[in-house]
């Protein structure tokens, strides 16, 4: 005799499976996003005059980020006080870090940033191009792990900002060039110093998605009174990331830019 469970244990069975599958695919989902933020911190230096780190710490934390670019970063420069303003930004976040020295400066150094709450697994500073006389650039980058097992990269720079835009095109023509080097899944954020509609940021868009409304883009600087988009978080391959949310973190004592927070799935790869 052929046992035939009764059809309401199906039913059970399979709305079971359903609800379990989605449980599954909203974990992966979750385990594949992140909160990404770029901030250029004036060195420290407020608009109020003052030299607060916890300023800086409060607009980063509010936000919650999972990675943080970091422009205009001082190591144990005079001005700094001979403070590492990226290891009291990390104790104050609760944040890995890494620092990318672009030039020396004022008795210490001057570059970029990272921060992450995840670990890094392998990190490096990589010189970009400059005129002679004028200021070095660096693009600081980390791989990482994600909690859902994807490795990405993570780039954070600040390119020139002198208005002739000569410099700065060639660093964006540098790393388009450079990146990605292993086919990782690449997010690329930092002050660009430049607007949308420029030459510099069609020849990145040439080659990386941006996270931003094109059609409607909001200024990021001065902070105080945005009047300019210059700030940006953008990724690559396009087809590999979806933009979930945007936001301008205005916040017109902390820096004179203001923060930029983009919100990114990483997609499944096509097969």
């Amino acid at each position: 005799m052929t046992f035939k469970p009764p059809i309401h244990f199906l039913w059970i069975m399979i709305l079971a499976f359903t609800v379990e599958a989605y449980g599954q695919e909203k974990n992966s989902a979750k385990n594949n996003t992140l909160r990404v933020l770029t901030f250029n911190i004036l060195h420290g230096a407020n608009t109020n005059g003052s030299f607060d780190l916890d300023a800086i710490a409060k607009v980063i934390n509010d936000a919650n980020p999972d990675l943080v670019a970091l422009q205009e970063v001082d190591f144990k420069t005079s001005r700094a006080h001979k403070m590492d303003l990226t290891t009291e930004l990390a104790l104050r976040t609760k944040m890995t870090s890494i620092f990318a020295k672009a030039m020396g400066y004022d008795g210490g150094e001057y570059g970029e940033a990272i921060l992450s709450k995840q670990s890094f697994v392998k990190t490096q500073n990589i010189p970009l191009p400059y005129s002679q006389g004028n200021e070095p650039k660096a693009a600081a980058t980390a791989s990482l792990v994600l909690e859902s097992g994807d490795t990405i990269q993570f780039i954070g720079t600040h390119l020139d900002h002198l208005n002739d835009g000569i410099d700065r095109y060639e660093q964006a023509k540098s790393l388009n060039a450079l990146f990605p080097t292993d086919n990782y899944p690449t997010i690329l954020a930092g002050d660009l110093n430049d607007v949308p509609t420029s030459k510099t940021i069609q020849l990145l868009k040439e080659k990386w998605g941006s996270s931003y409304d094109e059609n409607s883009p909001r200024p990021t600087f001065p902070s105080n009174k945005p009047e300019v988009k210059i700030d940006y978080i953008l990724f690559y391959p396009k087809n590999r990331w979806k933009v979930l949310e945007t936001k301008v973190i205005q916040d017109s004592i902390a820096s004179d830019h203001s923060a930029f927070l983009s919100v990114l799935q990483l997609l499944p790869a096509k097969k």
